[in-house]
């Protein structure tokens, strides 16, 4: 993905009257981090809105904020889900030259044989791992091929991942990714123990507008 360029202004007005800008078709929002104290700032709604959705949790973005650039990561955003428009973003200044920890997103494709050849249930234990790396070494995504899945209890631990060189896992290398598991009816018809993945569940945090 090409290297994305979002252009801010400086804004003063903050708290409830942000709605203000919002009817004007701005979009609300904050650069905070290390070494960067905290900037709120206006985006251009619709083209940001666009944007946005196709970012991950580890795509390096600049925000030209009135000709000084800012590489950031989307660390939070608002949503008016009814309306289907973002009403606040909050946007983490990173160092090029410092490493930081980031979750990266697992994308799945392909079609298992196994679910074919064995009534296999496709099994999704991780969605993202941890790593750590400069900013500009992180992936956007890991790509996991499905169709390696040929068999009941093929699967993919984090050991299997394919990685970048200077991109350090933090997340155990023996977790469970993806299974081919028996399904329960599979399993009492051909004596195979079904896998029972690790449930882990997450909060979700909601950013202040």
């Amino acid at each position: 993905m090409e290297k994305v360029v979002l252009k801010a202004t400086k804004r003063s007005v903050v708290g409830k009257q942000v709605k203000q800008l919002r009817r004007k078709g701005e979009l609300p929002a904050v650069i905070y981090g290390a070494h960067v104290e905290p900037i709120n700032i206006s985006l251009e709604a619709h083209s940001t809105g666009l944007i946005l959705p196709k970012l991950t949790a580890s795509s390096v973005i600049n925000v030209e904020v009135e000709g000084k650039v800012y590489p950031v990561l989307v660390r939070e955003t608002q949503k008016n889900y009814v309306k289907d428009l973002y009403t606040h973003v909050d946007f983490l200044a990173v160092s090029l030259s410092e490493k930081i920890t980031a979750n990266v997103r697992i994308h799945f494709h392909g079609v298992a044989p196994a679910i074919k050849e064995f009534s296999a249930a496709i099994v999704h234990s991780l969605e993202s791992i941890e790593v750590e790396a400069l900013p500009n070494d992180l992936p956007e995504k890991i790509e996991v091929d499905l169709t390696k899945l040929a068999k009941l209890g093929d699967s993919y631990h984090v050991r299997d991942l394919a990685i970048g060189p200077n991109v350090t896992v933090l997340t155990p290398k023996d977790e469970l990714v993806v299974v081919a598991s028996a399904t329960h009816e599979e399993s009492l018809d051909s004596g195979i123990a079904a896998v029972e993945p690790e449930v882990i569940e997450k909060g979700k945090k909601e950013a202040n507008a």
